[in-house]
Formats: C-alpha cells, structure tokens, sequence
C-alpha cells in the first residue's frame, strides 16, 4: 500500500525536463556574460573624457518620421530590442505552465507566490523610503524585477553543484517575474493611452495566432506580423514590449494530434524559442544595457550623492532586503501554511541564497526607471547608480551564501557518485528516497 507524500518545495523535475532546463540555463549564461560586458562598456565609456560621444550615439535618431518611428537608439533598445526578450518570455511561460513540471498546481504555486511576495516586499521598501522623504513614489515598480541572464550567470560562477531544483525554481520564478513586470508596465506606466491603435494591434496578432495555430513557422509570413503588431502598439501609448508577451502567448506548445500529439517532440513553441532566444540573449538585452547602463558616477562624490537620494536608497534597499524577504518569506508562508515540505536535499539557507540572488535587477528594473523618470533626467541616472549597487551588494551577498553551499553539495556529490550504473541518467533521478539535509 503506497504512502501518501505531501508535496515537495524545490523538487527536482522529470530527468527531460531538468535536461531541458539545463540547455536553457547554458544560453542565458552566455547572454548574462554579454550582458554584462555591454554593462561595463557603457559605465566605462560614461565615466571618460569621451562620455559626450556616448550620450551622442544613444541619443542619436533613426526611423521613418511619417511612421512616427523616428526614434533614438536608445529607445530602439528599450521598445524594440526588449519586445524580443519579452516574446521568449512569452513562449517560456506558457511552455512551463502548458507542458512542463509546472503544470502541475501545486508546483506552479511556489514560483508565483515566490514572484509575487518578491515583487510586493521591495515595492514597499522603496516606498517606504521615499515617503515622507521627499522622495518620489513614481519609481516604486524599479526594484520590482528579477534580471533572469545576469542571475544565471552569476550562477554560473558561483555554483556548479547546487540542486536542479534550485536552478528550476529561478528560472521559472524569473518568467513569472517578467510577466508582472510587463503587467505593472502596461497598467502603471502608459502615458496616453490610444485605444483604436491596441485595437488595430489586434488584428496582426489574430493572424500570427492563426497561422501558428496552424504550424506555420514561416518567417517571411511571421515577421513581418510581428512588426506590424509591435508597431500598433507601440503607437497605441502601451508599451511596445507587451507585443511581443502577446504574440508569445499565441504559440502552441504542443503538437497537434495530425502530428502525432504531445508525445511527438517538441512543439512549435519550443521550436521558435530555440530560434529566438540566443538573438535575444545574445544581442536584444546586451544592446539594451549598454544604452542603459551608461551613467556618469562623477566620482566618489558624484556616487555618495546619489546614493543619498532617498530613489536610489529606495532601489537598493529593495534589491537586496526586499527581494530576500519577499521570496524566502513567501516560501516559509507556503510551507507553514500548507502542506508543502522543503525537498529532502535542501537546506533553507540554500533558499535564502538563491533569494539574494533574484535580488540582481538589472533590464528591466533600468526600463522602468527610464519610463518612470525620463531618459537623462538627474532622477534616471540616480535610479542607474541604484540599480547597480543594489544589483553588486546582492551579487556579492548571494555569492557568499551559495558558494559556501555549493561545496556542500559537491562533496555530497563526490561521496555518492553522480552516474554510478553508466546508464546516462545522474543516480538522483532513479532513487525514491533521497537522505534528507543532514549535515547541509
């Protein structure tokens, strides 16, 4: 007679799912690396004598004026570029909640609850801090936003032993993240609203639907609709970026029952996020943060002064508390309060520290702060030196934490043997009692 088990928080998924979430994971970290070197760049480039050259080229406009796209490089980045890394947000998404581990409630319900309370937490920080502070409330969705290519690579570095289920878990939580985050852009952040345009958006995004709904992956038919519709919107004062959440959302993800069903391979989803996502890891966000990363420090001085600007206390403050309260708390809300237990193999500092973490907001918390304060503005470069020290203290904070773990597990790992039988699939995945956290 078989046990009843209450769920597990952190499980690891299915050996094809954890292998398939390792392939994703390895093209995010190679973005992350790019990310990151277009980052520095652009605060080396900021913080020189040649700085003028710089704001020349982010400012500089190209774009058919008729079409009212004239518009800089800078905003080409933010509008265009990013509506590409939200479209493989898009088509991650629906793939976790559709065909992956995460179809399953009770798995889905961690990484939202996690995303939520680690969205909620640092949006209170930071108006916390700027209340009654002279500060301004404007900016409060800047902390908001998990930056999932700069995590993973950070990841990279630190861990090399660390649960499936811990890079899982941020991973998805990140995808979650990212579509409260166009969400809170759309609703919070749109300036004039023109509704017969999002209207007129609607009719390339019924016929991209159409035609992947029927399995056309055709590019001469599917781009041109893509920039039809991100056109409409960006002109309909929405955000340009929730076009590209849309169209991803339109994708099916498995195959139809002509194709043999779910258990012929992989679906059309699967198949354009393969296409799209080392364009938007590897060119859409690192040509994004060096347009946006670039901020004149003005020294020692210049960084104590921003630092003193009750924003970008806000910022970092809700990067780095607020993100860490917000998901590890949310998660010992999820466990005391339901039935869910922390998987076997894990420790709940190794929640803490995959928490700090998720504190690296970078893309899109830099995007929120350009729509909530405008491009140049003293307020902007304020929320760029923010973003950058809240994002390196988590970094360095998480790195402490996971490293430290992560030796943990690797002499686990070493003691146990990885593939002991030589079948190809790691032992941990063929074992239904694992030992539980002793000595982690």
């Amino acid at each position: 007679m078989s046990q009843h088990r209450s769920p597990r928080l952190f499980s690891r998924g299915t050996f094809l799912e954890s292998s398939r979430i390792a392939a994703v994971l390895r093209a995010e970290t190679t973005g992350g690396f790019l990310l990151i070197a277009g980052a520095l760049i652009a605060i080396v480039w900021a913080n020189t004598p040649w700085a003028p050259s710089y704001a020349d080229l982010r400012d500089l406009r190209i774009g058919p004026e008729s079409l009212h796209l004239d518009l800089s490089l800078g905003t080409w980045a933010a509008d265009g570029l990013l509506a590409i890394f939200f479209f493989v947000a898009g088509l991650e998404l629906k793939r976790e909640f559709v065909a992956g581990d995460l179809r399953d409630p009770r798995r889905a319900a961690l990484p939202v609850a996690a995303a939520v309370g680690g969205m909620a937490a640092p949006a209170i920080v930071y108006v916390l801090w700027n209340l009654g502070a002279d500060g301004d409330l404007t900016g409060w969705a800047i902390p908001t936003a998990t930056d999932i290519a700069f995590a993973v690579a950070i990841l990279a570095v630190i861990s090399t032993h660390l649960p499936s289920g811990l890079r899982t878990f941020l991973l998805t939580l990140a995808v979650v993240d990212d579509l409260l985050a166009i969400t809170i852009i759309a609703i919070f952040y749109t300036d004039e609203l023109r509704p017969s345009y999002l209207l007129l958006a609607l009719v390339p995004i019924a016929l991209f639907a159409a035609l992947v709904q029927r399995r056309i992956r055709s590019g001469w038919l599917l781009v041109p609709l893509a920039v039809v519709a991100w056109a409409l919107v960006h002109e309909s004062g929405v955000h340009a970026t929730v076009a590209g959440v849309l169209l991803g959302f339109t994708v099916p993800v498995l195959r139809s029952e002509a194709a043999g069903g779910p258990d012929a391979g992989p679906g059309l989803a699967e198949h354009l996020e393969h296409l799209v996502r080392p364009i938007s890891a590897g060119v859409a966000v690192p040509v994004f943060a060096f347009f946006a990363a670039g901020v004149d420090v003005g020294g020692l001085s210049g960084l104590t002064d921003a630092l003193t600007d009750p924003i970008a206390l806000g910022i970092v403050t809700g990067l780095v508390v607020g993100k860490t309260v917000g998901i590890a708390g949310s998660t010992w809300l999820l466990a005391t309060f339901t039935r869910a237990d922390l998987d076997d193999e894990l420790s709940w500092v190794d929640v803490v520290g995959m928490a700090m973490l998720a504190g690296i907001g970078f893309t899109v918390s830099l995007l929120i702060g350009e729509l909530a304060f405008g491009t140049g503005t003293p307020q902007d470069d304020h929320v760029k030196v923010g973003v950058l020290v809240g994002s390196l203290v988590a970094t360095l904070l998480a790195a402490a934490v996971l490293r430290s773990r992560n030796r943990v597990y690797r002499r686990l790992c070493e003691e146990e043997g990885i593939d002991a039988d030589g079948d190809g699939v790691p032992d941990v995945y063929q074992r239904d009692h694992r030992p539980g956290p002793t000595g982690l």
